[in-house]
């Protein structure tokens, strides 16, 4: 996923207006559109405000795979579980241990059969 995706869908999950992040940031609205838009980039300075601003690392915005995980969707995972609150976090590992279950019960019917 590109940057400009990224910081689209990001602004998009919060409910905000680019122009909303913009003033947040002192950044011009044009600008933080380019930013969306993929026509420009942010300097480093810029980036590390947008990875403050959304309680992201900047590795996460540029798409740089960390050795945290295996892949972009556990990344994406931990990335959404913490910015949850932690009834929020409670209910989430509740219904994926209903998947868990799930797929346990799918896996020993493909046995049986």
């Amino acid at each position: 996923m590109k940057f400009c995706e990224k910081l689209r869908s990001l602004i998009e999950e919060r409910n905000l207006t680019q122009k909303q992040v913009a003033k947040d940031l002192n950044i011009a609205p044009s600008t933080m559109g380019g930013y969306v838009q993929g026509i420009s980039e942010p300097d480093f300075e810029t980036l590390k405000r947008l990875a403050h601003y959304f309680d992201v690392s900047s590795d996460y915005l540029l798409n740089i795979p960390t050795n945290r995980s295996n892949n972009f969707i556990e990344d994406e995972l931990l990335r959404v579980f913490r910015s949850m609150t932690r009834e929020q976090q409670s209910l989430y590992i509740e219904q994926g241990k209903v998947f868990v279950r799930a797929n346990a019960i799918q896996k020993d019917k493909a046995k049986s059969s």
